[in-house]
């Protein structure tokens, strides 16, 4: 795997309304030591609105109050990232993307030769929505739709969505001691990419049923998509850095 996009949603990045500090400095550890190891890493990084949060406490439940928190927030949570990242030595660019921007070929290509310029000069682009005028990723998806499309796009190998799902089970943990997780999945059932979304802490969207969207739309293509735990990385790094599955899910075509 040459280009690799990693996903970290807005559950994994913040704690008691607050940006989880430990967990991010831990992300930032593993995609320098990809970075180092040769790989094109491509970040795309909810959380803004969480980061927004940590400043001012406008109403979540408000679209345009939401997007307030966004525009806050992001210049904050990219120092956040720039900080640890500065110390690898690495650097990073802010990437503002729409899913709906891909449906442009002018836009598409564009996008695309901004983001092989980077890779090319061994930046690290770390892409978020832009909240402020597309308000669908802040109600659906936290970022899933739009990982998907960097992925296809860009070119990349690989998808990696961090989560607080560590896998997809053959029913739901939460409901079912016997639930056992699935290691490789070729084929998604239709009920399963249309049930209710259930996201898990205040500042995230979507849940399981949009990461198997992401799926999907990269299965369809013949690309293939890793999810993982975002809380405890080591499934990941037996997984990208030394090629073995220990944990989580790979979905990828027949």
């Amino acid at each position: 795997m040459k280009r690799i996009v990693i996903k970290v949603g807005s559950h994994v990045l913040t704690e008691e309304g607050k940006i989880a500090t430990k967990r991010l400095s831990a992300l930032v550890e593993m995609l320098a030591k990809l970075h180092s190891a040769g790989k094109d890493v491509i970040l795309v990084s909810s959380g803004a609105v969480a980061a927004g949060f940590t400043k001012i406490h406008l109403d979540k439940k408000n679209i345009a109050q939401k997007q307030a928190l966004a525009a806050i927030g992001q210049p904050f949570l990219l120092k956040e990232y720039q900080d640890r990242f500065d110390k690898f030595g690495i650097l990073t660019a802010q990437v503002l993307l729409t899913a709906d921007g891909f449906d442009s070929r002018k836009v598409t290509k564009h996008a695309r030769n901004a983001i092989e310029a980077l890779l090319a000069n061994n930046i690290l682009p770390i892409i978020n929505e832009n909240d402020v005028t597309a308000t669908e990723e802040l109600l659906f998806g936290d970022n899933d739709r739009l990982s998907a499309h960097v992925a296809y796009y860009f070119d990349a190998d690989i998808l990696v969505i961090l989560s607080d799902i560590d896998a997809l089970y053959t029913s739901d943990p939460h409901k079912n001691a016997d639930a056992k997780p699935r290691k490789m999945v070729n084929k998604l059932l239709p009920q399963e990419l249309e049930d209710k979304c259930t996201p898990n802490g205040e500042f995230a969207t979507g849940g399981i049923v949009t990461k198997l969207q992401a799926a999907q739309f990269l299965m369809e293509k013949g690309k293939q998509m890793f999810l993982a735990s975002g809380f405890d990385l080591s499934d990941v790094y037996s997984f990208l850095l030394e090629g073995e599955h220990k944990g989580g899910t790979v979905f990828i075509s027949k």
